[in-house]
């Protein structure tokens, strides 16, 4: 068995592990990244794109952000469509300023991966068999298959950011975590179009044949989603079928368009909540969604995963600079305060948009009218607004 050692081994190189690393990196601590899946599947991933202010200015603040500002789209609102008329959300004038950007995930990822491997830090793809061991003890360890040789890493500190599938949560002792969840009644189907945004801003609309969302990946590229069965086959739904549905679900009364173009891919993404408690195990700590998963209403998974390893960093650096181990004791606590805050906006949201299987006619009029009091109080509003942006007590 080949040895390597560090002081924090990470789990995944999805956005909350390499941002980790690159934050670890920044204040003197080194780590080691290991990935089960290749370089070019996790850089070509499509996952969300809504970047919190927070984000933004955490990623433009660690040195990650210029690419993000060369071409990402910033947003000072959003749009929420019903009846056939639309009602803008105006983030700056409702928040001091706050907007988002429109960023996709995966080209947060590359850029990541490519600060990594220019500062000459270890980032291992296409690892297999992996598993850990000793979380209690002050030398944990992470054993893995590497280029057919097996491999243990000793570290300090392990970081699970492998995801909802990973080895990392699985790998608590039973009774230590207690699991909330939530499964909602539908899904979406989500389309990648090569076609320019039909809206310089998000759309979200509810209506009678269930919710649609306009979104963006670039100038060029179009993300839309439509409200389907949680159990929905692609095959049930041909380009033009969706370009129709669409067209339904989108439409206004005042003479807007949409834009329609080739499909470059089709999925289908059921609808949760999932949180565990607590984030932490010894020297194992939960990041991203290997701790919680929201619906994609609220675009706060990624922003969820990048406040989990801001707050570790910090922790983890304390614990090198000041021998202080009050902030990793604190980590699950920490970060869970964001989580459920982002868990009820998720909610809240995906329950004000969507279109409720089994509601009754009560129901589906109170809904209604919870939509046009949400766009036309100012308090209302600002609701909306400085949760989307990203509450400010975020980490």
């Amino acid at each position: 068995m080949q040895k390597l050692r560090t002081q924090v081994g990470i789990i995944g190189a999805g956005p909350a592990g390499l941002l980790l690393a690159h934050l670890l990196h920044r204040s003197g601590v080194e780590s080691v990244v290991l990935e089960i899946c290749t370089r070019e599947y996790v850089e070509g991933r499509i996952r969300a794109g809504v970047l919190e202010q927070g984000t933004v200015d955490l990623l433009n603040a660690c040195g990650i952000g210029d690419r993000m500002k060369r071409e990402g789209l910033v947003h000072n609102g959003i749009e929420i469509r019903f009846n056939g008329d639309g009602h803008r959300i105006d983030f700056p004038g409702l928040t001091g300023g706050k907007r988002i950007t429109v960023y996709g995930q995966h080209e947060v990822v590359k850029d990541l991966i490519s600060a990594r491997l220019q500062y000459g830090s270890v980032l291992l793809f296409g690892v297999s068999e992996v598993t850990v061991h000793d979380l209690q003890s002050s030398r944990p360890s992470i054993r893995y298959m590497h280029a057919d040789e097996l491999w243990e890493l000793n570290c300090d500190f392990i970081a699970g950011c492998d995801g909802f599938h990973g080895v990392s949560r699985p790998s608590i002792p039973p009774g230590v975590l207690t699991a909330y969840e939530h499964t909602y009644p539908m899904a979406w189907l989500g389309i990648l179009a090569q076609v320019a945004p039909s809206s310089q801003e998000l759309i979200y609309a509810h209506h009678g044949r269930g919710f649609a969302l306009l979104s963006m990946r670039s100038p060029e590229v179009s993300r839309l989603y439509l409200q389907c069965e949680p159990d929905e086959s692609l095959t049930n739904w041909p380009d033009d079928r969706i370009w129709e549905e669409l067209d339904s679900r989108l439409h206004d009364d005042h003479g807007w368009t949409l834009k329609q173009g080739p499909v470059l891919q089709k999925s289908v993404t059921g609808m949760r909540s999932f949180v565990v408690e607590p984030m932490q195990f010894g020297r194992l700590f939960l990041a991203g969604d290997a701790g919680h998963i929201v619906p994609p209403t609220g675009a706060k998974g990624m922003n969820l995963a990048v406040s989990d390893v801001e707050i570790l960093s910090r922790a983890i650096t304390a614990f090198y600079r000041e021998r202080s181990q009050d902030m990793l004791n604190g980590y699950s606590a920490a970060c869970l305060k964001n989580v459920w805050q982002a868990q009820r906006f998720s909610a809240w949201m995906t329950l004000l948009l969507h279109k409720i299987p089994g509601q009754s006619s009560f129901d589906a009029r109170r809904q209604l009218a919870e939509l046009a009091y949400v766009t036309s109080s100012l308090a209302a509003a600002t609701t909306l607004a400085e949760n989307y942006v990203g509450l400010s007590n975020r980490a």
